[in-house]
């Protein structure tokens, strides 16, 4: 195989894995309540490519961590990234019918429950990385539940989805929109590749390090988002395109142009594979994941 089917082949295993997980620990459940399970497992059992999950494992197994450890981990951070969308499609945010090529969780339930289910999701996340069967040592945990409220709070992703909502007003240049895609995609991106070192008991400067490839790479990962804003179409893509011209949003393609953008994202995905030159072969998916975020076209 080359590089790149080797890549995608262990994308879509882990993907599996990491389905079956989600579907043990969100299993169904009997009575009114139910309803709000049903939700939560229509939201993190669509598919998806399950890129989280993914550099989770990757970069766990950089560190020999095992699997049964690593899957635990990239399932929750999923639930995250998972109740991030079912939120992220409300009314209220960006009002989407259409997430990967299904209805989006309001539209499928109600807006009452798909709140709910995102509240729950994001709580449940932190339940899994609590649990013994994640590591042994509570300080891993510890340090890993310390590690998703980062990324996910408002000094990661909420903060930036804060951002975003006002970004009409705020007039962004690159820089700004960068900050903003750092904060609302990248943080969740970086978590998995932090998470792997946390779990292998590596040093800060090893964590540190491992986000930094991470954060290159969710930049890149939503420059390749905008340019299939403007490219793609709701067939490959799984939602509605052309949103964000259509509202007058800054992004990379409008502040970069479109050839601009695609080159910039290019150039994220050298970054971010230059901070794993200490890990040699051993890396090769990782260095094909972020080839991938910044030529995606789904």
């Amino acid at each position: 195989m080359t590089n790149t089917s080797a890549f995608k082949s262990a994308l879509a295993s882990i993907a599996g894995e990491t389905n079956a997980v989600l579907d043990r620990l969100l299993p169904p459940v009997p009575g009114p309540e139910g309803r709000v399970v049903e939700a939560m497992r229509y939201a993190a059992l669509d598919g998806g490519k399950r890129l989280r999950p993914f550099l989770a494992v990757a970069s766990s197994d950089l560190f020999g961590v095992p699997r049964a450890h690593s899957l635990r981990v990239g399932a929750a951070i999923e639930m995250v990234h998972c109740y991030s969308l079912v939120h992220d499609d409300l009314p209220a945010m960006d009002d989407d019918d259409l997430r990967r090529g299904r209805p989006t969780v309001h539209k499928a339930f109600d807006e009452a429950t798909a709140i709910l289910a995102g509240d729950a999701l994001l709580t449940e996340a932190f339940t899994v990385l609590s649990a013994p069967e994640t590591h042994p040592d509570g300080n891993v945990r510890a340090a890993l539940v310390a590690e998703l409220a980062r990324a996910a709070g408002a000094a990661g992703m909420v903060g930036g989805q804060m951002i975003d909502l006002r970004a009409g007003g705020l007039a962004l240049d690159a820089s700004g929109l960068a900050r903003l895609q750092n904060l609302k995609t990248g943080c969740l991106i970086a978590i998995g590749c932090r998470a792997g070192a946390v779990l292998g008991g590596q040093s800060a400067a090893v964590v540190e390090e491992m986000g930094a490839y991470g954060l290159k790479m969710g930049l890149a990962f939503q420059i390749a988002d905008d340019v299939m804003d403007v490219e793609g179409s709701a067939a490959e893509t799984g939602k509605a395109t052309g949103k964000d011209a259509a509202a007058g949003k800054a992004t990379f393609v409008s502040r970069l142009g479109l050839e601009g953008a695609k080159n910039y994202a290019r150039s994220l995905a050298d970054e971010a594979v230059s901070h794993l030159g200490a890990f040699g072969e051993k890396a090769g998916l990782l260095r094909e994941a972020a080839v991938f975020s910044a030529t995606r076209r789904s």
